[in-house]
């Protein structure tokens, strides 16, 4: 079954709605093309705030915004809600899970990527970050533990409810280890029942010898003493072993915790391995212009596209300026061929990296210039505010920013379920805990 639409003008699928997918029609709008825009999701999210609304200092409305809204003026896009299983290079057609075949003269694939998870039954007691599912049930947890140990006279038992682990020392792993000290530093209440402050401890864990290995070695340096006085435990050239649900340990140190968060790395969709080859990474092999070398009307961007640099030696990484850039390249190539003119090689402008660690903690880099603490997050708050998508979702981020820096308070706090519905984490015993709690 195919339900494309006969018409003269070149038809244009773009699939996922995420940064490259939504640049790519952006850039498409309004232009002698006819543009449909294929997303699992009827929302463009921006994920570089997604821990935000996962320790409740925004909330889901905040960062993410429905897709037709987005592109209600664009007349030449059609906005389709279902998932992509398979691009039928030979037909030109992409195909969704329930059979249905759109043609195409031209395909975007800006699918993106999931949580790489860690392998066995531990994927089943941790927690991904990378949709609003996702923070919304990081929220969830961590909310849960804070409220039931106001109420919980044991204090080892206190002490495993309020013990959160982050797995993975990239930005997105020291934004969400910062993140989890100030809610408990902003927290009402905290201080006033069973549980302190200094009750809640987080462990950012990194496999690696650095956190925020991307950066220059004294940024790196920097982020750790920032996280460290913020009271972040920072562990470095060592993993986690899971021993059960809800117990870990980090080298010789065996707990038992509230929560595990894993944000270390991503792998493609699965649709990458039905695009063609892919590197060692998952990721879709393409070429100069990021099309695939096999089908040179289909693009792909962002977290699934394996693209090297002309001189380089490693591929791009999966950060949003790159996804967006790749998107208005594919999208003005498209253009190009449509106007019988060659296509021209995509080249990335590297307009810098940075994190966020917490309250007026940052760290920058663009070049040889670094920034660190105050400016840094100054820098930081620009950035991801002119990023964002629609005047109201700046407006909302501002103003949620500007109260919880004015007061010290976090306003998204909501559990849905009521206390009887709640559920903890059982962590298991062991005869170490038993000797603790007797002490």
């Amino acid at each position: 079954m195919s339900d494309a639409s006969k018409t003269s003008r070149p038809r244009v699928v773009v699939i996922g709605g995420g940064f490259g997918g939504l640049r790519a029609v952006s850039t498409l709008a309004g232009r002698d093309v006819d543009v449909t825009l294929i997303d699992q999701h009827n929302h463009h999210l921006f994920q570089p705030l997604l821990y935000q609304v996962a320790t409740a200092g925004l909330a889901v409305s905040d960062i993410a915004m429905p897709l037709r809204a987005v592109l209600r003026k664009a007349k030449n896009v059609t906005v389709r809600l279902g998932e992509v299983t398979d691009v039928d290079t030979e037909a030109r057609e992409v195909v969704l899970r329930e059979g249905t075949r759109i043609g195409y003269d031209y395909a975007v694939v800006a699918a993106g990527a999931n949580t790489r998870l860690p392998p066995g039954d531990a994927a089943e007691h941790v927690h991904g970050l990378k949709t609003l599912v996702d923070a919304r049930a990081i929220r969830q947890q961590v909310l849960t533990c804070l409220e039931r140990c106001e109420l919980e006279p044991d204090a080892a038992r206190r002490g495993d409810l309020a013990t959160f682990v982050v797995v993975g020392g990239g930005p997105t792993g020291v934004e969400m280890a910062g993140a989890l000290r100030e809610l408990a530093k902003t927290t009402p209440g905290l201080g006033l029942g069973e549980l302190r402050v200094d009750d809640v401890r987080v462990h950012l864990v990194e496999l690696g010898p650095r956190v925020l290995a991307g950066f220059s070695e004294s940024l790196s340096a920097s982020a750790q003493e920032q996280l460290e006085a913020l009271g972040v435990e920072v562990h470095t050239g060592i993993g986690v072993e899971f021993e059960g649900p809800h117990r870990v340990s980090i080298g010789d140190r065996t707990m038992n915790v509230g929560a595990v968060i894993w944000a270390a790395g991503v792998t493609p969709v699965s649709l990458a391995e039905a695009l063609g080859p892919v590197a060692r990474d998952g990721r879709v092999q393409v070429g100069p212009d990021c099309s695939l070398p096999h089908a040179p009307n289909v693009f792909a961007v962002g977290d699934i596209a394996h693209f090297v640099p002309e001189a380089g030696a490693a591929p791009l990484p999966g950060l949003a300026p790159v996804a967006l850039q790749q998107g208005e390249h594919v999208a003005r190539q498209i253009l190009r061929a449509t106007e019988g003119k060659s296509r021209r090689a995509f080249r990335y402008h590297d307009r810098g990296i940075m994190a966020t660690i917490g309250r007026s903690r940052a760290v920058a880099q663009r070049g040889s210039l670094k920034l660190r603490g105050t400016m840094a997050w100054l820098a930081w708050l620009v950035v991801h505010l002119a990023t964002l998508v629609g005047f109201r979702n700046r407006m909302a981020v501002f103003l949620n920013w500007a109260w919880a820096y004015l007061t010290y308070r976090r306003g998204h706090r909501i559990l849905l379920p009521s206390a009887r519905e709640l559920q903890l984490p059982a962590p298991e015993s062991s005869e170490d805990d038993e000797a603790r709690r007797a002490s």
